[in-house]
């Protein structure tokens, strides 16, 4: 698992001057983020933890500001933890300034950069210095990562709970991290998937099962209803995310495999340049004309 790296790293004490994390999914950036902060003591935090976040540019100084900062030797001595947060935002010349700070890093400081998106090639190139980490979940990993973090709540998710649970959410960590909160306020500690049905369906009485199922059957007026209920508590982004995975499940041999993949790919490309507005009943419509 990609992650494990990562928290291998941590639990050596980050013994690298500097590192670049980058993921797809920024919820393991944050998980990652807060990771980092636990690792200095509260009572020190002030003086040997600085965050910069560059997707916030009014309140974060300039990089020059940031490598001194990082040049800086702890007034009450210790090693300096950095991060910033969405480096995938840096200007060619920042970027280039970083990378001549990770040619000559400051003994006294770790500095941790986290990209969020596909990283680049120019943001790649000029911080190749430092000790690149993939942090996103193969979707082959995401059964384990989810038993795992499960058993962090106190929660024993049998087999086909997991299986369940990714097929209603679908495969973003975020969101089945948010599904786990809520199975954990309910006391369950050994969860099934008729339970964690009960829990994900809620007063609307449907899932993504059933907006599959639905979309096979060609029953347009059940999908949108469906969709309508799912809409109320489930962004364009996660159904996007849950019908990928579903279909991704379907047979090599099946004729409209292709034409389903590039319907949801071209879906998934205009939610991010639209910000999240594109239409998914305009999805769903040609899906059901399939």
């Amino acid at each position: 698992m990609s992650l494990k790296k990562f928290y291998d790293e941590l639990g050596r004490g980050l013994p690298h001057p500097t590192y670049l994390l980058y993921a797809e999914d920024s919820y393991h950036l944050k998980e990652a983020l807060f990771s980092v902060k636990d690792t200095v003591p509260e009572g020190q935090r002030d003086f040997l933890l600085s965050v910069f976040d560059l997707d916030s540019p009014d309140n974060t100084p300039p990089v020059q500001q940031i490598v001194d900062v990082l040049y800086t030797i702890p007034f009450m001595g210790g090693r300096k933890t950095v991060v910033i947060e969405n480096v995938q935002k840096l200007l060619k010349a920042d970027a280039e300034h970083l990378g001549q700070y990770i040619a000559k890093p400051s003994p006294d400081s770790v500095l941790l950069m986290l990209n969020a998106g596909t990283l680049k090639k120019t943001i790649s190139a000029a911080l190749q210095g430092a000790q690149a980490i993939p942090m996103d979940i193969r979707e082959r990993e995401m059964p384990a990562w989810l038993s795992a973090k499960a058993r962090e709540k106190g929660i024993q998710l049998m087999p086909d709970a997991i299986e369940y649970l990714i097929g209603a959410v679908g495969p973003e960590a975020g969101l089945l991290s948010s599904e786990l909160e809520k199975i954990a306020v309910t006391g369950l500690k050994r969860v099934s998937a008729e339970e964690i049905a009960e829990i994900v369906r809620g007063s609307g009485g449907y899932d993504a099962f059933d907006l599959v199922n639905a979309l096979k059957a060609k029953d347009a007026d059940r999908v949108f209803k469906i969709y309508r209920t799912l809409a109320e508590t489930q962004d364009a982004y996660g159904l996007v995310g849950v019908l990928n995975w579903h279909y991704g499940r379907a047979s090599a041999k099946w004729k409209n495999r292709e034409k389903v993949f590039g319907i949801l790919k071209e879906a998934d490309l205009m939610l991010k340049s639209t910000g999240g507005v594109y239409p998914v009943e305009y999805l769903l419509f040609k899906l059901l004309r399939l």
